[in-house]
């Protein structure tokens, strides 16, 4: 056992000293060098080597001989947690580029420890923009020309900077407003670096923690890194997105102007608006939060569960709210680089789970859970979409009861790492890109204050609304007219049902808002 653990000590202690040693490096400061140095990628090889060599040890020697599940072992491994995000952190600000995009797709999964997701969250807003002469130059060694023969005017300052990419505003010789994005020189061999390092790492980690089975994750990020880095695909995404909302006049997608856009460089029409959780300027331009939150989850639920084609990276700076006026708006959806193409057989699977989740029905739940792959896993899909145990008959969009959180909190306890890495394993890919698109989600809602359950409803009417439409492709007339009856009968079911916990929800918020304010003029008189 000893022998087993001194080779990843010994490596720490060496990637330590060249980590030391190594200076992080700006994007500004790469791009004018061209491709990234041997010497700069292995220096961050070497710091995150030494990072994740410190967390392992600390895991490994904080939790020595403590009983898994006791109060002891819990509060410690809190502890652990903490001190090993923040590490994270400062090894993401370090390393910046992928490592920045792995730290901001790890907090935008639920899956992880509090503490995690928390501490990198600030993530997000990270970006350190490059030196306007070396995106001078990609523009014109792609295009051929000198700017000022492509651009009326081009702002030399990024409107908006990214880990990989930074976005400039420029008017066309036709006095067209474009959104300029370019991405940094030497991402492609950077990020090869990166991943390679991160694969290694996490192939050395499970086999110090036997448990520890997360190898998914990383595939999963490095296709969304590949997707990012071909602006083609992402302009083809968002051409995809506009046509399927196309009818939506809530719903606006900027224009692509492609003969001034390459693999590493996208142009599209300027479009202006306020982050959609930017309260003030709502306020300011007397937009309800309330019917922004209500627009943002019928947009996403009608990707998820009609289109099947969902956009992966919904933060607050990716959907912008442009004010028409007299309270109306639209949104704005930019970043189209992450998109994931649902299974068909999966779609109506997850409009399926979300219907037996309105209904209560846990015998569906614990079949679909067979068809996910997730098997005895599956009692938990009510806490991770609804926020209520597999048992509860509570009213949907409601807290749970406290005998409810009693014995989830039992239950949860009882699961070990092995336990948790099982689950992930076993879920299909499509799965974590949903998990992750809702978690960004519900943040936002959040902070727009909508109610729970105006995401719960919604979802559930688009379920349905996406099991509908499947019907009407089925082949043959009397087959087709028998399944329009079943699902139209279905959906008239959930629909009053769906209906009515909206009524009693609405019912229950007035008598929480009367009471608070009885409670305030009692504290007065007082």
């Amino acid at each position: 056992m000893l022998r087993r653990r001194r080779g990843p000590l010994l490596l720490v202690a060496a990637a330590g000293a060249a980590a030391a040693a190594a200076p992080a490096v700006s994007p500004s400061e790469e791009g004018r060098r061209g491709a990234p140095s041997v010497l700069h990628g292995v220096a961050r090889s070497s710091r995150a080597v030494y990072t994740i060599g410190f967390v392992v040890v600390d895991y490994k020697y904080s939790l020595r001989g403590l009983a898994h599940g006791s109060a002891d072992y819990r509060d410690k491994r809190s502890e652990v947690h903490l001190r090993s995000a923040k590490r994270l952190l400062k090894l993401c600000e370090a390393n910046r580029g992928f490592y920045v995009k792995a730290g901001q797709f790890v907090s935008s999964l639920r899956q992880v420890p509090k503490e995690y997701s928390s501490t990198l969250s600030c993530l997000q807003d990270q970006a350190t923009p490059c030196n306007f002469q070396d995106i001078k130059t990609v523009l014109e060694q792609k295009f051929g020309n000198d700017l000022h023969s492509i651009f009326l005017d081009f702002d030399e300052h990024p409107i908006a900077a990214a880990s990989i990419a930074q976005v400039h505003r420029g008017r066309l010789k036709n006095k067209q407003e474009v959104a300029v994005k370019v991405q940094y020189p030497g991402l492609e061999q950077r990020m090869k670096i990166d991943i390679m390092t991160m694969s290694f790492l996490s192939k050395s980690v499970s086999w110090i923690f036997p448990d520890y089975r997360f190898e998914k994750l990383l595939t999963e990020f490095e296709r969304t890194m590949s997707m990012e880095l071909d602006f083609t695909q992402e302009a083809k995404n968002s051409e995809r997105t506009a046509s399927c909302f196309r009818k939506n006049n809530v719903v606006k997608v900027p224009q692509v102007f492609w003969e001034l856009t390459s693999k590493e460089v996208l142009t599209m029409e300027f479009c202006s608006g306020y982050k959609v959780d930017n309260l003030d300027s709502l306020r300011k331009s007397d937009i309800s939060p309330r019917k922004v939150a209500e627009a943002l989850i019928q947009l996403f639920g009608e990707m998820i569960f009609v289109h099947g084609f969902v956009h992966g990276d919904p933060h607050p700076g990716n959907i912008l709210v442009s004010p028409q006026g007299q309270g109306r708006f639209s949104l704005v959806l930019l970043d189209h680089g992450i998109y994931k193409e649902l299974d068909q057989k999966f779609r109506l699977n997850y409009c399926q789970l979300w219907k037996a989740l309105i209904l209560l029905d846990s015998q569906k739940i614990m079949e679909l859970g067979e068809q996910f792959g997730v098997g005895k896993y599956a009692k938990y899909f009510p806490v991770l979409f609804t926020g209520r145990t597999i048992e509860s008959k509570s009213i949907l969009g409601t807290q749970m009861s406290i005998e409810e959180r009693m014995r989830l909190k039992q239950d949860l306890n009882s699961l070990g790492m092995d336990d948790i890495s099982s689950f992930m394993e076993s879920l299909p890919p499509d799965f974590l890109t949903i998990l992750r698109t809702d978690g960004l989600l519900r943040s936002i809602l959040g902070n727009l204050g909508a109610p729970r359950h105006v995401r719960l409803l919604t979802y559930a009417k688009c379920a349905i609304h996406g099991l509908e439409e499947q019907s009407k492709l089925q082949s043959g007339p009397i087959k087709r007219t028998i399944l329009q009856v079943k699902i139209s009968i279905s959906y008239l079911h959930v629909r009053i049902l769906i209906e009515l916990a909206g009524f009693l929800m609405q019912v229950n918020d007035l008598s929480q808002k009367v009471m608070s304010r009885f409670r305030r003029m009692l504290q007065k008189t007082s």
